[in-house]
């Protein structure tokens, strides 16, 4: 089985939850109580993403690759 890395963006609410998005698979999105508990959630939201393109012989979309840049202000 190939292993990919996708980048996820963890933001947290007004309410203290935070969520998880993974931009490269649109709408594939969760949450949890605590970071971490975003983190497991999203992995198995991927997980179950990537298998259903499969189940469905769609394209696996590649990572979105990004680059941190330094400005001064």
């Amino acid at each position: 089985m190939e292993k990919q890395l996708y980048r996820v963006i963890i933001e947290q609410d007004e309410s203290g939850w935070f969520t998880a998005e993974c931009p490269a698979l649109p709408g594939c999105i969760s949450q949890g109580a605590t970071r971490t508990d975003a983190l497991t959630n999203i992995q198995d939201a991927i997980q179950g993403y990537l298998d259903s393109l499969r189940q469905h012989n769609e394209p696996i979309p590649p990572p979105i690759t990004e680059e941190l840049v330094e400005v001064a202000f």
